[in-house]
């Protein structure tokens, strides 16, 4: 989502990218005969927009073009439901693992004593770390208990600014290079509101579901991640 900024022809790509591919996945579940018993789609806590409070699963679609995206991505898999197949929607956070990703793109500044907050550090970051993102998809698959919306983010919340920190003491460098709100916002137009705004978001559903996070707190997450 974050590799280019979103130009006409570039928010064409990222809907058709998602949203044939789910229809097409759907239209094909239709047509068997021995159908699958589950589905697992994996949309984004995008879902919730920018700006507001804390939000759970109960909460309604945001605003915006990312909000806009992957309420339709979801609307195509719960066709699913119709068909007879228990339908589970990830909403997933920022994804932290030790391969590539978002992580992957911050390291090399923060190895280098380059990082810093972005904007004035107090945007929610709603992040959760790659094996728990399998450990929900697998939970979802397997435990006939899981339907509808499921927040895949840490239960224990950090702002970008704890985020900044927590990344530079596990790469043992300094972090005292923030980069100001305006300068993402000329360079990235609409694209910065993933940098910039955000909402804390609730992984209620898992709670609910007795789901046990392996990684719940930034700091410990990072030092697994940065080892």
């Amino acid at each position: 989502m974050a590799d280019r900024p979103w130009t006409a022809a570039r928010r064409r790509e990222l809907v058709d990218s998602r949203l044939e591919p789910t229809r097409a996945l759907v239209e094909a579940i239709g047509r068997l005969d021995r159908k699958p018993k589950v589905l697992v789609n994996a949309s984004a806590v995008g879902y919730y927009g920018f700006s507001g409070g804390p939000a759970d699963e109960r909460a309604p679609a945001g605003a915006g073009f990312l909000a806009d995206l992957c309420a339709r991505w979801e609307a195509e898999a719960a066709r699913a439901e119709s068909l007879g197949v228990r339908t589970v929607l990830l909403r997933i956070g920022v994804v932290l693992g030790a391969e590539g990703g978002a992580l992957g793109r911050m390291l090399l500044p923060f190895k280098l004593g380059l990082g810093g907050r972005l904007g004035d550090g107090r945007q929610p970051f709603p992040w959760i770390h790659a094996d728990d993102v399998v450990g929900l998809i697998l939970a979802g698959l397997g435990d006939e208990r899981w339907r509808g919306p499921v927040n895949a983010v840490a239960p224990e919340p950090a702002d970008n600014a704890a985020f900044t920190k927590a990344l530079a003491a596990a790469l043992r460098r300094p972090a005292f290079l923030p980069v100001p709100g305006f300068v993402l916002r000329l360079g990235l137009g609409d694209l910065a509101g993933l940098l910039l705004d955000g909402r804390a978001i609730a992984p209620a559903a898992a709670a609910a579901n007795g789901y046990r996070f392996r990684h719940p707190a930034i700091g410990p997450a990072l030092s697994d991640l940065a080892g």
